[in-house]
């Protein structure tokens, strides 16, 4: 009677053991070439009135909220269990230290390797200064410094759940790509006689295609839209003082409005040298909005490619060498430069200097590719990398291919080479707000190049 009493509980903890199967070992239950996907989202609105990140000109913290910032993943899985998440964020961009702290703390919970896990920010000029974050930008006091390290903390936490949620969000998929196009993204690389200005370029080099992710359920429900854009996310320029995913939260809304119950994720591209025109008032943030919502709708009710099959990813650095920097006496003469930002940017490089006698002299740069079956590679690159890149690689890459920049660290602008002779904002000024001793090397577009191809390479021979 006791052998048999037994044998019924271990046949009923047999019956229901696969109720408990995790993620990873779910994925083998479907057949080759099909996918899961989960999707989840949080709100990171800070609750507090921090300093806001992008504008040096800023004198205040920020003063209530337009919109909710969020982050939000997708999770994806094929047969073999094979799994990548991607986040985005109404974020500036995630600083190296944040990313690796939340890539480390995700493979510890729920087993994914640092290549499996794809961090991008929307660019937003409207969202909260992060701990590490454009140090050259801010004057912070000591209570807004104790403020936004607490608040990246916090972040951190909330990124790792996320993630979490996503993978337990896993259910069998449709998944298909698209390509539209939205029109108010433009170069704003002006070349005059006195040099490169930041100001509307026509004619300049510019990529105004918006790619499309769609996550349909098996009864062909959209539960979720991965889409992208490159182009600053800039419309709200300075003077405004309220939480706001510009242009690409308005967008965001505008999706989710026009399908219920789906969660839309914007993708910042390679737009670092692209501004939306015009800019400057609300309305034109939500008008940006509305139109590149409406060329995601469009590219939704066309018809759209698979994307099924095996998920591979890689994930790897490379360093960028900066250009010899100025001498101690160099930077001293900087003291008394009229820019009080310059000021700020000589007087650390001093301290530096005199703390370690050097400054560094190469920065670990960051890339990840993901492919997905036999033709589809999205390739996640740092920084805020200029237009040339994703399309040189959209060029050189074969099948269909999604260049992502803002990924995984936001340090600096990364010019192309044929920017270098040009100089400007991108190649030169803007590294005193990143606090970075100086300007790149022009070779830094090779070794990018280089190292992203080999990465193509290791995914598409596996």
């Amino acid at each position: 009677m006791k052998l048999s009493l037994l044998l019924i509980l271990l046949s009923f903890s047999i019956i229901f053991q696969p109720l408990k199967m995790d993620a990873h070992t779910q994925g083998k239950n479907l057949k080759p070439g099909e996918l899961r996907a989960g999707l989840a989202k949080v709100v990171i609105t800070p609750q507090q009135p921090l300093w806001m990140a992008g504008y040096a000109a800023r004198t205040k913290p920020a003063e209530g909220k337009l919109q909710d910032l969020y982050a939000k993943a997708l999770a994806i899985e094929d047969s073999a269990g094979h799994r990548l998440v991607i986040v985005t964020s109404d974020l500036l961009g995630f600083p190296r230290k944040t990313a690796d702290r939340i890539a480390a703390e995700a493979g510890k919970k729920y087993g994914l390797g640092r290549e499996s896990i794809l961090l991008n920010s929307s660019h937003t000029h409207s969202g909260p200064v992060l701990r590490d974050s454009l140090a050259g930008a801010y004057a912070l006091e000591k209570d807004q410094i104790e403020a936004i390290d607490a608040y990246t903390g916090k972040l951190e936490d909330q990124i790792v759940a996320l993630i979490g949620s996503a993978l337990g969000d896993l259910a069998p998929a449709r998944i298909s790509y698209g390509v539209g196009e939205a029109s108010f993204a433009m170069n704003r690389r002006k070349i005059t006689p006195d040099g490169v200005i930041n100001s509307p370029n026509p004619g300049g080099v510019v990529d105004r295609s918006v790619p499309v992710l769609k996550i349909e359920s098996e009864a062909g429900r959209i539960r979720g839209v991965l889409f992208g854009y490159a182009c600053h996310n800039t419309t709200l320029t300075g003077e405004f003082q309220q939480w706001s995913g510009d242009y690409a939260g308005f967008a965001q809304q505008e999706i989710e409005s026009t399908h219920p119950g789906a969660t839309a994720l914007f993708l910042m591209g390679c737009g670092a040298d692209i501004n939306p025109y015009p800019r400057s008032k609300l309305e034109l943030a939500t008008q940006h909005g509305k139109e590149l919502g409406s060329a995601v709708g469009t590219v939704l009710q066309s018809k759209m490619s698979p994307v099924k099959g095996g998920v591979r990813a890689a994930f790897d650095i490379v360093s960028l060498p900066f250009a010899p920097p100025p001498t101690k006496e160099m930077f001293t003469a900087q003291l008394s430069h009229p820019n009080v930002f310059h000021q700020r940017h000589a007087r650390r490089m001093l301290d530096r200097l005199g703390k370690d006698g050097r400054l560094i002299s190469e920065y670990p740069y960051p890339i990840q590719v993901v492919r997905i079956g036999s033709d589809f590679t999205m390739i996640g690159l740092a920084g805020e990398i200029v237009t040339d890149y994703a399309l040189r690689l959209k060029r050189e890459v074969k099948g269909r291919v999604w260049v992502a920049g803002y990924s995984n660290d936001v340090f600096a602008y990364v010019p192309s080479a044929r920017m270098f002779p040009e100089g400007g904002y991108e190649v030169v000024e803007s590294m005193i707000y990143y606090d970075q001793p100086g300007p790149f090397m022009p070779v830094i577009e090779e070794k990018i190049m280089e190292k992203t191809m080999s990465l193509v390479r290791r995914v598409s021979d596996k």
